[in-house]
């Protein structure tokens, strides 16, 4: 590609023309993987037609199983109840029926249970 340090134009792909290469190379690339897929498909499928699997013997979570990473959620215990029956765990921002009594100059300890 160099001779004398400089760049000889007939031997350098112009970079449209790389482009376009890489462009048919990914088409390649995709259909060469396509292929493989549905090749492992019908092999997979072969497979556990010939042995008779089922998704769990393969180790498959059957059923629509929760994902791992949720968790249920866990009733949190009633730590203030105010005069018309309200309440609240004492856990996050607090409500705005307390606030209200709070501004009012009820203290927030009348209201524990």
């Amino acid at each position: 590609m160099y001779k004398c340090g400089f760049l000889k134009e007939e031997y350098m792909a112009s970079y449209k023309e790389l482009l376009a290469q890489r462009a048919l190379l990914e088409k390649q690339i995709e259909e060469a993987r396509q292929a493989e897929v549905s090749d492992a498909i019908a092999q997979a499928k072969k497979l556990i037609a010939e042995h008779g699997l089922t998704a769990a013997d393969l180790g498959f979570k059957v059923g629509g199983a929760a994902p791992t990473a949720a968790r249920a959620k866990v009733a949190v215990a009633v730590k203030y109840r105010g005069p018309m029956g309200e309440s609240w765990s004492g856990r996050g921002k607090a409500p705005n029926w307390l606030t209200s009594l709070e501004n009012d100059g009820r203290h927030r300890s009348e209201f524990l249970v």
